[in-house]
């Protein structure tokens, strides 16, 4: 089951395509998800929304090992998913309850999946407010923030350590929220964190520990983290539940997935994906 735990990102900031080079990376997926590409005015903002649906397409056919075409959906509340309609046709009768989450900022696009496990994964980068203070700029998040982690914010030190600080919590709160699928944020100053330099990180729900979730932070290149969250699919969101293989586990079961190894960053270039993705529809040409 551990072959199905992922963890691969992307360095945008190593791609600079011209034009017909973006639109042949395009033309690699399928031609529903052009538009939630395109729509996009900036480059930036392309490259990110290309590189996101093409490692989810990548993973998927890296792991599947088949090549069945698939479509990627998304819930009311933007949250990728495979039709259940799809799950056996692909093989993954081997993974009891396979999911993924996206995430991209800065300089960065990345994945992660789990085979039974909800999986919420968020990216941030350290970017400097413009046009207003670093205190400014968090006093609009207060009340998403426990007491106690608003104080480990404010005296982190330095105005940049105070950003910092103020970042990795976020992260992990979006991590968790994401991995249930919701969209909300609400009540998340009730979701505490608790950390040991940023290692060994838990989590209380209104004072009770949270011992169903696990949590990590990874330093991600220069001025980048990354959050993973990963918890039981009956904290899935109600339009997200539906779309899950299995809900219902038993504690043996569940503990198995929660306690799988969190594997290292994979970092894959634009090129490999390209790869993987021509190898794919050569194979679904050829068959």
């Amino acid at each position: 089951m551990e072959e199905g735990v992922r963890r691969w990102v992307v360095d945008i900031s190593k791609w600079n395509p011209k034009p017909t080079q973006f639109s042949f990376a395009l033309s690699l997926l399928p031609s529903q998800q052009h538009s939630s590409i395109t729509r996009f005015f900036k480059i930036e903002d392309r490259k990110r929304a290309l590189i996101s649906q093409m490692l989810q397409y990548t993973l998927l056919y890296d792991l599947i090992k088949i090549n069945i075409p698939f479509i990627i959906k998304r819930t009311s509340q933007n949250k990728p998913f495979l039709d259940l309609l799809d799950y056996d046709k692909l093989g993954l009768t081997i993974f009891p309850n396979f999911n993924f989450n996206v995430s991209h900022h800065g300089d960065y696009v990345a994945i992660a999946s789990e085979p039974l496990c909800l999986v919420g994964i968020d990216i941030v980068s350290f970017d400097i407010p413009q046009g207003e203070t670093v205190a400014e700029f968090i006093r609009f998040f207060t009340s998403y923030f426990s007491s106690l982690e608003w104080d480990n914010i404010i005296n982190a030190g330095t105005s940049n350590h105070v950003l910092i600080e103020f970042y990795k919590y976020w992260s992990l709160k979006e991590a968790y929220v994401k991995a249930m699928g919701s969209g909300l944020i609400e009540g998340l100053n009730k979701v505490e964190f608790s950390h040991t330099n940023w290692t060994n990180i838990s989590a209380t729900m209104d004072g009770e520990v949270m011992a169903l979730w696990r949590f990590w932070l990874i330093e991600l290149g220069e001025r980048h983290c990354v959050a993973i969250a990963r918890g039981p699919p009956k904290s899935a969101d109600i339009s997200y539940k539906s779309t899950l293989k299995k809900v219902e586990f038993t504690e043996e079961e569940y503990n198995i997935g929660l306690h799988l190894p969190n594997v290292d960053f994979v970092e894959l270039s634009v090129e490999q994906l390209i790869s993987i993705l021509q190898q794919s529809l050569y194979c679904e040409h050829i068959s």
